[in-house]
């Protein structure tokens, strides 16, 4: 028998999260499109960077009909947050006379590289990456390079610094609540085996 589901943060009952969301405003957009493999995964990081943000809206799939709708709200200028070639460092425009929208696949890197091949509209983006030297809180991952974060850890540094002086750090407390959630479950023996490293000498 399957145990009850919060219909908002997908988690069981017994571990809802929503207590931790916050509600946030920014000026900037974020669009979250989702590869539909994450939907069910246990650490689903972008429903809750999307249920702590007013103006953000998560959408799953592998193909997104109307993303030219999407991608072009008036009086926006939009970028996707993903590495490769071209992209530049995301930073303030205080002279910027448009609002940003910020588009973020969330997916592994595979799968999200999928999402921008069978979405062409989403390659052709200008892109922005966050400064590099970024630690990730996620402990129950082993990162796959240096600087690589969870989807919600992303939204957070990058609203932090789009929107400067505001700190988006609440969306990182139900993260945080799950990530602890997780171990627990786990066990401390289990964790400690397999996801804690030694330092280097």
């Amino acid at each position: 028998m399957s145990r009850a589901q919060c219909p908002r943060c997908l988690r069981p009952q017994t571990h809802c999260l929503c207590d931790l969301i916050p509600q946030l405003d920014s000026h900037t957009r974020v669009v979250l499109l989702q590869h539909p493999s994450e939907v069910n995964h246990a650490l689903n990081t972008a429903r809750l960077a999307a249920l702590g943000l007013t103006n953000a809206e998560l959408r799953v799939g592998e193909v997104f009909e109307d993303l030219h709708t999407l991608l072009n709200p008036p009086g926006y200028q939009t970028r996707l947050l993903f590495p490769g070639e071209g992209a530049q460092p995301l930073q303030a425009d205080a002279a910027a006379t448009e609002k940003l929208l910020l588009v973020v696949p969330d997916g592994t890197w595979r799968k999200a590289r999928k999402l921008l091949h069978l979405n062409p509209l989403l390659a052709q983006l200008p892109r922005v990456t966050l400064p590099e030297g970024a630690v990730s809180r996620y402990r129950l991952r082993k990162a796959p390079g240096p600087g690589a974060l969870s989807t919600v850890e992303a939204i957070v540094q990058a609203l932090d610094i789009l929107e400067a002086p505001a700190s988006y750090a609440p969306l990182l407390r139900p993260f945080e609540a799950l990530i602890e959630g997780q171990i627990e479950a786990m066990g401390a023996d289990t964790y400690q085996r397999n996801h804690v490293t030694e330092p280097p000498l």
